[in-house]
């Protein structure tokens, strides 16, 4: 290496490591922003503070540098990369909101670039790691299915499509388990037309859900409690046909049988309907 080589990197690893400095408070020895003039510094020190914060799980610190590259430097080759970070950075520290600010800009500055399907599956994310609990209101779950279909409808070719699915998939079974938990609280209280209601949506909107052998157990229960007795035996007879290794097979057939009733479609309701749609190979 030539001397005039070695010189300059050796002046690079010194302005880096006055930036480090300078980005650190004297008495906690975390980086204070409010001190720091970011104008001294250039995009690829700014940057590089950044991804150093990252590295040292100060995600809020790292977020507040990348936007400090957008705004001072709008028009380096960094900027367009500071956005993307922004969006990991800010997800990092659970500041979701800001987080799903930033991805959305990214995709609406930069739609055709290769990190548009990462800042789609972030944003999908600022909705989707919120969904913690069933009793929780469940727009954000709603958002999270939309913004994931997106990933997997505008990018279906991308490394997070697959991904993308299968959280899809688990945030439809959550709307099913809310929709369950109440059809439970009606049942529970012999509110039977009510509780019919919730596990009807179970079965005719969220059958591909791990829910549904459930919801049509729950449905025997509730026809039985109010006398239907064709509308229970249609629904056992479902269960029979698509769900027989599971225990609400066996409960709904030793519920029916102890009342001297077969699991067969008998009548004509919903259910009918729905049994002759999955005989005829149209349902499940």
């Amino acid at each position: 290496m030539t001397l005039g080589r070695s010189w300059t990197k050796l002046v690079v690893v010194m302005l880096v490591g006055l930036f480090m400095a300078g980005c650190t408070a004297k008495d906690s020895g975390k980086a204070s922003r409010g001190e720091l003039d970011y104008e001294k510094f250039s995009a690829e020190q700014i940057f590089e503070r950044a991804e150093y914060d990252l590295a040292n799980n100060e995600p809020e610190l790292a977020a507040k540098s990348f936007s400090e590259v957008e705004r001072l430097y709008p028009y380096s080759a960094l900027a367009k990369r500071a956005v993307i970070m922004q969006a990991f950075a800010y997800h990092e520290a659970k500041d979701y909101a800001n987080s799903r600010s930033a991805a959305q800009r990214y995709i609406d500055f930069y739609p055709t670039d290769e990190d548009a399907a990462y800042a789609q599956y972030l944003l999908a994310l600022s909705y989707y790691d919120q969904i913690d609990e069933v009793g929780r209101d469940q727009a954000l779950t709603f958002e999270a299915l939309q913004a994931l279909r997106k990933v997997i409808e505008v990018y279906p070719d991308s490394e997070y499509a697959r991904s993308a699915i299968l959280k899809f998939d688990l945030a439809f079974d959550h709307l099913a388990a809310k929709e369950m938990e109440v059809g439970r609280y009606y049942l529970r209280r012999d509110h039977f037309t009510a509780a019919i209601n919730r596990f009807r949506t179970v079965v005719e909107d969220f059958q591909t859900t791990s829910h549904t052998a459930e919801a049509l157990h729950r449905l025997v229960e509730s026809y039985l409690s109010l006398g239907l007795t064709d509308e229970a035996q249609t629904a056992g007879a479902i269960l029979g046909h698509n769900f027989r290794a599971t225990e609400w097979y066996e409960d709904s057939y030793a519920l029916l049988s102890s009342r001297g009733l077969t699991l067969e479609a008998k009548g004509d309701n919903w259910l009918r309907q729905i049994y002759r749609q999955m005989i005829q190979g149209r349902w499940l």
